[in-house]
């Protein structure tokens, strides 16, 4: 990668931003509003959540990027909580579906229902017909039943007896799933995997978080008092936003140098995909908007690598003997893949 080398410049957000305003004049909407709905929706959030800004951040990027959320922890630490959360600030349809090993995929997708009294069928819509479907224990269903996302997951819609059917928008699915108790399980493949735009990992709170926690459950639940701060139609409008950051050059070729180097890397078996590129490049124009910029740096790339690109590599077999990590790849390529240097006006 051959890019300028200057001494970066922070391009601030004092100056008027021209890509700013081109979003505002294609869309409806701003960068400006964007910034303001995620900071109400995660105001909103973290008044039942105990801390994990880091991880409210990256849910609100997969949403604005339109994409989908694998939360990969162990039991306890608000997995399901932070996306029940979430519907209830959006004020949102929210389904939850527990996968089980006899879940079938009618069960998701719904099926054809014969109804005597008109002597036709029916379609009776499955779980999936919502805003936010929540894939609980997602590695518990049987590989049948998980393929049955895929279609939902990618295209938008799903197909029931030769039948396209679109779903409702906004659409996101977040999927949970225990690293630790494999038993009973079936492991998603590299395929599935590469459907969600990025993996999180809840973690353990600090100790200070786990006092205020017991306080804040100790008399009720704080998310039964949860009202919605937005609606459906306004953050239709904030995904448009994020659709018409301004991504230049440089930009778009530091985002294919890192997935390209993921491929060429000595301990990855399996390199990124070129969907890994897209997602990469729109969860950065996402955590643009958050910042209520126009326009994408470098550092909105590099910040999101490890989420969007650690769960879509498969390790050689030796990184995995030795129990090397995705994450630690990835983090390690973004100290040798050169970046560009962002200019005053994002060009």
């Amino acid at each position: 990668m051959d890019h300028d080398r200057q001494p970066r410049q922070d391009p601030g957000r004092a100056a008027p931003d021209e890509h700013s305003a081109s979003v505002a004049a294609s869309t409806g909407g701003d960068v400006a509003s964007v910034e303001r709905l995620a900071g109400e929706v995660a105001a909103a959030i973290e008044r039942v959540i105990v801390g994990k800004r880091e991880q409210v951040r990256l849910v609100l990027v997969a949403l604005l990027a339109e994409g989908h959320v694998l939360i990969d922890d162990v039991p306890g630490v608000a997995k399901t909580l932070l996306v029940r959360t979430l519907a209830a600030a959006l004020g949102l349809r929210f389904v939850r579906v527990q996968c089980t090993p006899d879940l079938l995929p009618a069960d998701v997708t719904g099926s054809e229902v014969f109804d005597q009294r008109s002597v036709s069928f029916e379609f009776r819509p499955g779980p999936v017909f919502a805003n936010l479907v929540l894939a609980d224990e997602v590695n518990r269903a049987t590989p049948r039943t998980q393929s049955c996302f895929l279609e939902a997951m990618e295209e938008r819609q799903v197909t029931v007896d030769g039948a396209s059917r679109p779903l409702p928008r906004p659409f996101l699915v977040l999927a949970t799933q225990n690293p630790v108790e494999l038993k009973g399980t079936f492991p998603l493949p590299e395929a599935q995997l590469d459907r969600f735009l990025l993996r999180l990992r809840m973690g353990y709170p600090s100790r200070t978080e786990e006092t205020a926690m017991l306080g804040r459950f100790r008399a009720d639940d704080p998310l039964g008092e949860l009202r919605p701060v937005a609606a459906a139609e306004e953050l239709l409008v904030a995904q448009r936003v994020v659709r018409e950051v301004h991504v230049a050059p440089p930009i778009e070729a530091y985002v294919v140098d890192l997935v390209r180097a993921t491929r060429d890397a000595r301990d990855v078996a399996l390199g990124a995909s070129p969907r890994a590129a897209l997602a990469l490049m729109r969860a950065a124009q996402a955590a643009a908007a958050l910042a209520g910029r126009g326009y994408v740096i470098p550092d909105d790339v590099a910040g999101l690598a490890v989420p969007v690109l650690s769960h879509r590599l498969l390790l050689a077999r030796d990184a995995a003997a030795e129990r090397r990590r995705p994450e630690d790849l990835v983090a390690a390529l973004l100290g040798e893949v050169a970046a560009p240097v962002e200019s005053p006006a994002g060009d």
